[in-house]
């Protein structure tokens, strides 16, 4: 591709050398460059890419984009200064790759829980009605029923755009992606043209990254802000922050809601732990979910499903066809009469709403035992506020590791005990071992019990010093229970 044509893509402030040289690959990754290369350097959130520019020229780099120009001017590079390499480089990701997201109804969802689940119904929605769909998710990315693994909740420009074009040339007319604050933040999504936009809910977390909830709410609110105006967006109207996000979109703007007037309304019913009876705008609906939040993110698939273009007639028979998403509140029943719940919930707001999903099935006096953990080097301050939320709304607890990272085990579990009471550290199991903490739960369990395995959900490892190791919460729980 020349390099002009590339270029049509960005507003560049200056650029200088030979004009128009062929470029044979892109990357801002230095160790990737090769003879012909178009490098962009991006500065990171450790590391800093105008460091590499050297290297990227000693390897073959025939130009660059940078926001420092290098001083002296290389010869024979083409330097291209802009005002935002980050931004630069999502523009010439999508110009690389022919623009896919212009090929594809693309909507994505933001927001701290309920991304996954909201992403993975929208994209099973579109293959329930017929239509080849691909999905950019936590779990996983699929590209129709082909999945691809992921790393991270949005992929860095020439990753997103690279399977975006991959899904238009399988044929794919829709995509469903989760929206992640860091690549909000980041640009990683910059030069993608989204068709709609869902934003769920906003509590605290990542703010080890963010440093504070209200630099969180603007790197969600700022991929409202550049939805176009033949987009949708679509939030919830319950939460606090829902019409901040609409303020400054030329989107078209659109509310749900389970507790008030709005343009998609959820009502629950009657709920079980094995699904909950919904009512969409009036229309009851049987599903397979179980919990208000998944009534809030069912109500939210309802409202985009309509807002692109399918009727009641088509959405509703296909909601109650919906299965959960691994690892989100995911049931394994036990032959002695107890339930597990095994559910990613790694946040307060996150262990709040999935152990009052079941207590709203059990009643208050059904017992419900949770096993939890924090992740290493991520926000501590949430630590003792996990531990005190699920100890006000359990029997037992069980603290144990999550994926300690480069942190000690006992000092993660040291922070949680700090949010505990007298009282509910009588009710409070310390047990480094995750295996031995969720045999030790099912072995504590009796009829009607159930136990919260929460914070891994789907994730089929556990990250220690660097290392994972194979570890699957499902894996373990069903051998506990002798399955």
């Amino acid at each position: 591709m020349r390099l002009n044509h590339l270029l049509e893509a960005i507003s560049p402030l200056q650029v200088t050398g030979p004009n128009d040289p062929e470029i044979i690959s892109l990357t801002a990754d230095s160790r990737r460059v090769s003879e012909g290369t178009l490098f962009v350097a991006v500065p990171g959130v450790s590391v800093d890419g105008h460091d590499f520019i050297d290297k990227a020229l000693a390897a073959g780099a025939v130009a660059i984009v940078c926001e420092r120009v290098p001083d002296p001017l290389p010869e024979g590079v083409t330097v291209i200064r802009v005002a935002s390499s980050a931004i630069a480089l999502g523009e010439l990701a999508s110009q690389w790759y022919g623009n896919p997201s212009r090929q594809l109804k693309l909507v994505g969802v933001t927001g701290t829980n309920g991304k996954t689940t909201t992403a993975t119904l929208i994209y099973e929605m579109a293959r329930l009605l017929g239509h080849k769909a691909g999905l950019l998710s936590t779990v996983c990315n699929y590209v129709e029923l082909t999945p691809y693994p992921t790393e991270h909740t949005t992929p860095d420009p020439m990753t997103i755009n690279s399977l975006l074009r991959t899904m238009v040339d399988a044929g794919c007319s829709y995509c469903a992606m989760e929206v992640s604050s860091h690549a909000a933040d980041q640009h990683r999504i910059a030069g993608l043209t989204f068709a709609g936009g869902i934003f769920t809910n906003l509590t605290r977390d990542h703010l080890d990254y963010h440093k504070t909830v209200e630099a969180y709410l603007k790197a969600k609110k700022s991929f409202f802000d550049a939805l176009p105006s033949e987009a949708f967006a679509l939030t919830n109207a319950d939460d606090k922050v829902g019409e901040v996000m609409l303020q400054n979109t030329a989107a078209s703007r659109h509310t749900y809601s389970l507790r008030s007037e709005a343009d998609f309304t959820g009502r629950i019913i009657e709920q079980r732990l094995d699904g909950t009876l919904l009512s969409l705008n009036g229309t009851e609906v049987e599903t397979l979910f179980t919990g208000r939040f998944n009534a809030y993110n069912l109500t939210a698939v309802y409202g985009a499903s309509r807002l692109l273009g399918w009727s009641d007639e088509q959405v509703l028979p296909a909601i109650s066809r919906l299965v959960p998403v691994a690892g989100r509140f995911q049931a394994i029943h036990s032959p002695k009469g107890f339930t597990a719940i095994v559910d990613y919930a790694h946040t307060p707001d996150a262990i709040v709403n999935v152990l009052q999903a079941i207590r709203e099935v059990v009643g208050p006096r059904g017992e419900i035992i949770t096993v939890v953990g924090c992740g290493g080097n991520r926000d501590s301050g949430k630590r003792p506020i996990m531990a005190r939320e699920a100890a006000a709304r359990s029997q037992r607890v069980i603290l144990t590791s999550d994926n300690p990272r480069f942190e000690e085990p006992e000092a993660i579990l040291a922070d949680m005990e700090a949010g505990l009471d007298d009282e509910a550290r009588s009710r409070t199991l310390h047990i480094t071992d995750r295996r031995q903490a969720i045999r030790t739960a099912v072995a504590l369990a009796s009829p009607g019990t159930v136990v919260l395995i929460a914070g891994k959900g789907h994730e089929d490892y556990q990250e220690v010093k660097g290392v994972k190791h194979h570890f699957d919460d499902r894996e373990e729980v069903k051998a506990a229970i002798g399955l």
